[in-house]
């Protein structure tokens, strides 16, 4: 009995222990297997860092106003009688654009020219007879104090008639009649507005440290977005205050509106162009990574066999040769139009990451591939250009 169950335990132990070798082996063979298995190469588009033409400019927000605009409005009180313009119209200057009655302002000025008429033959008469020596030199006096009150008299009068006619001060384009035919005006009501949609202005405000770098002159880019800013104009009003409360200075520029996309009152982007500054290492803004830790890009080296970066030069046509990034932290500068100014730890030459980043990590394998690029428009390609 005794040596059955000994041997029963020696069967027992034997298979278990045969259990618990395999599993190491195995595990063993796993880390093994892994530990020699090449690691595989990430895919990454790349850009060359490349000395260029930085062009810098002063970013702000404006509100967009015509160069001529104003409510318009009667300078008497009378009753409408004619409405002589249609909503969005075309007008010239001088154009008749309301007609207030003026009946009673015509009767007048014809009664006064009738007196000025006879007051001017009056003042012949007497001229003539004081030539010949028959009527006394008060009566010419007389005549002609006459004479000139009744025409005086007719200039004023013809003023007041004036009075009851709106024209256009300027050429422009003329909004909604706020007025009908038969109201009652006084002045102060507003007929319609009046802007000269073909020349705007845009009013904006910059920080007093940037005041210096303004000129009269400067060109300006303008748009309602960032990618379109499409109207060109440029600076004609620096204010020479800067506002206490808020440190900003206001600036005025115009911008040229031939196809009337622009109306007043809209927010827009300005862009105030600076001088342009040469040989700025500037990258696509997709080739820069954020973190807790500062600003970083991947460069990429070439590697010998072991993985380790060396000190060579990236072929980019040898898709053979092994590759690694290597993190670098950097410090940026200005941004313009998708780029962003390197200030330090880039150099030229230098073949960064611009897409593909967010699965590397400092060392890893990677294959170049720029067939495709995150934004071509922005993106400078192995071998491509590097002004902008």
């Amino acid at each position: 009995m005794i040596k059955r169950l000994v041997i029963a335990l020696i069967l027992i132990v034997i298979v278990v222990g045969g259990v618990v070798g395999f599993n190491l082996f195995r595990s063993h063979a796993i880390k093994q297997y892994f530990a020699n298995m090449p690691k595989p190469k990430l895919t990454v588009s790349t850009t060359v860092a490349k000395p260029m033409t930085w062009k810098p400019e002063i970013q702000a927000i404006g509100t967009v106003s015509a160069r001529s605009g104003v409510d318009l409005t009667v300078e008497v009180s009378g009753v409408v009688r004619q409405v002589a313009f249609k909503s969005n119209e075309k007008v010239k200057a001088g154009q008749l654009l309301v007609q207030l009655d003026d009946a009673v302002q015509r009767a007048n000025l014809e009664a006064e020219k009738a007196q000025a008429a006879l007051d001017q033959q009056n003042l012949e008469r007497a001229i003539e007879l004081q030539k010949r020596q028959v009527g006394p030199q008060s009566n010419v006096q007389q005549a002609q104090a006459a004479a000139s009150a009744s025409a005086a008299q007719v200039d004023s009068l013809q003023a007041v008639l004036d009075q009851k006619r709106l024209t256009a001060p300027f050429s422009g384009t003329i909004g909604i009649p706020q007025v009908d035919i038969g109201q009652y005006l006084t002045p102060g009501n507003v007929v319609a507005t009046l802007q000269d949609l073909d020349t705007m202005r845009v009013d904006f405000t910059v920080p007093e440290q940037q005041l210096p770098d303004l000129k009269m002159g400067q060109p300006v880019r303008l748009g309602l977005t960032d990618d379109d800013l499409k109207f060109e104009g440029q600076v004609i009003g620096i204010d020479p205050k800067v506002d206490p409360s808020t440190r900003l200075a206001s600036i005025r520029a115009e911008i040229s509106n031939p196809n009337g996309a622009l109306t007043p009152g809209q927010f827009a982007q300005v862009r105030v162009q600076l001088p342009a500054e040469e040989n700025i290492i500037a990258l696509p803004e997709t080739a820069l990574t954020t973190s807790l830790y500062g600003d970083y890009v991947y460069v990429v080296v070439p590697a010998d066999k072991d993985g380790k970066a060396t000190t060579g030069k990236v072929d980019p046509n040898d898709k053979n040769q092994n590759l690694v990034a290597r993190q670098i932290f950097v410090k940026i500068g200005r941004r313009s139009e998708g780029r962003v100014e390197i200030r330090e730890g880039v150099k030229a030459g230098d073949v960064v990451v611009n897409a593909g980043q967010n699965r590397l990590t400092n060392g890893a394998a990677v294959t170049i591939d720029n067939s495709v690029q995150p934004t071509q428009a922005q993106a400078n390609p192995l071998g491509g250009t590097g002004s902008q």
